[in-house]
């Protein structure tokens, strides 16, 4: 087998030699580049498996590089160095399509984990990237997530993964490892709202013997299960602050310190995360951290809803039936039965239609489900093709700018959730589905304090 191929662009001939070196020694070939122009003409004279290039060059920046191979390339994983501490241009890089960055002084263990990544990325194109089968759904919308859970998959960038629940929020962050260069390692997924935040620091790091009360033998924590793999943070708008502060530290600094160990470990990770709150308004309210949100929202992907791809009901609903009869000749949906869900609504999505068929089949006495086997709640109005249950708004009076329009609203959903609970504002913040915090911050931007 001939060797891989990489480039090596960096005007530091220090930098260069010790790369060469290091690539040299895992058996993969290298040419080095000292510019910009240099690194173009190599990749147009030669094919590569990776390219590794300086952020500061003498005629331009690593991020011109970035998107010239995202754009002439795509197939070509681009990894960047950056200065220490400088997350800001590594985020920017990953924005732009780079596979993944390392920070100078060079980590060694870290680039040899990097570059195997993208070795494996880069010398199996032949690896199947599809995903119709697992993630069903014939719509156009459904169609662009398939396409993009592909690219991401070429990726080490954190992805926030954002959408209702019961979307399949943990099926796509699943996808996006499977179809990547970590697939072959772990993929470790946790509730973040269903671990005590005192076992919080224990859980995510690990512990030493000895470290707290009951801690009678070390313990590796999930970032140490996940090594080498994904780790997946669902619900992670229930993190406390506490537990923000160290996992942003976690991410950047690619370690973890377990309780009660003096030193860092060092960690391969890719983080994937999740929620079916929207963080943007917890940020502005103090509850979620402003630096923690655009370190694990470097990619954000929302999944539909299903009421916003209502032509793949009938595909799924005959999945998830034959999926549970196991036979198809023991039960179908009637005419009548199907047409019924593709009227409903769905607020709880696909997990929601799996538990109505799961239930119909159950309570079905002959081989058709019938409508009244759906047994469906009473939703009030036909479904339409609205992104949620609740009426929709009424647009905006002409010359009424839509901001105000919506502080409008807003503020009068407040007042009468005030005026319900008697001016109680805890209450009316639990009636509005908000955090007091998130209530205080409203009441202030709106002047209602």
């Amino acid at each position: 087998m001939t060797k891989p191929q990489a480039l090596i662009v960096d005007d530091e001939p220090d930098i260069r030699e010790l790369l060469e070196l290091t690539l040299g020694r895992m058996n993969i070939e290298t040419r080095s580049a000292a510019d910009l122009a240099a690194a173009r003409q190599w990749l147009n004279d030669r094919r590569f498996d990776l390219c590794l290039t300086d952020m500061r060059l003498p005629d331009g920046d690593g991020l011109a590089l970035v998107e010239y191979i995202q754009s002439e390339y795509p197939e070509l994983p681009v990894a960047v160095i950056t200065a220490h501490g400088n997350m800001e241009t590594a985020v920017q890089a990953l924005k732009l399509g780079a596979f993944d960055f390392v920070s100078k002084p060079v980590d060694l263990q870290a680039l040899r984990n990097l570059v195997n990544g993208a070795i494996r990325l880069a010398t199996f194109p032949e690896r199947d990237r599809r995903s119709r089968d697992l993630l069903l759904g014939d719509s156009a919308i459904m169609q662009t997530i398939r396409s993009t859970i592909a690219k991401l998959a070429r990726s080490q960038a954190p992805v926030y993964i954002s959408g209702e629940s019961g979307t399949g929020k943990e099926l796509v962050a699943r996808l996006i490892n499977a179809k990547g260069a970590r697939s072959d390692h772990p993929f470790v997924a946790v509730n973040c709202g269903a671990i005590p935040a005192e076992l919080m620091e224990s859980e995510f790091f690990g512990h030493k013997k000895g470290s707290f009360t009951g801690a009678v033998s070390d313990k590796e924590g999930l970032f140490q299960a996940a090594s080498g793999g994904t780790l997946f943070l669902d619900e992670v708008a229930e993190l406390p602050l506490h537990m923000q502060v160290k996992l942003l530290r976690a991410i950047q600094e690619k370690a973890v310190r377990p309780v009660g160990e003096q030193k860092e470990i060092p960690v391969d990770v890719r983080v994937l995360s999740a929620t079916h709150k929207d963080l943007a308004p917890l940020v502005e309210s103090g509850d979620f951290r402003q630096d923690l949100y655009y370190r694990i929202n470097v990619i954000e992907l929302k999944v539909p809803s299903l009421r916003q791809r209502r032509e793949d009901i009938p595909q799924l609903a005959q999945h998830v039936v034959q999926k549970l009869a196991g036979d198809p000749a023991q039960a179908q949906l009637s005419a009548a039965a199907m047409e019924a869900l593709q009227r409903y609504r769905f607020p709880g999505n696909v997990r929601e239609l799996e538990n109505i068929l799961e239930r119909a089949l159950t309570l079905s006495e002959g081989r058709e489900i019938l409508p009244d086997d759906l047994a469906l709640p009473e939703t009030g109005s036909p479904a339409g093709d609205e992104d949620s249950a609740a009426p929709a708004a009424a647009e905006p009076p002409e010359g009424v700018p839509l901001e105000e329009y919506l502080e409008s609203i807003e503020r009068q959903a407040i007042l009468k959730a005030l005026d319900q609970c008697n001016n109680n504002k805890t209450a009316a913040a639990k009636a509005l589905g908000i955090t007091f915090r998130a209530m205080r911050y409203r009441l202030k931007k709106l002047g209602l304090e």
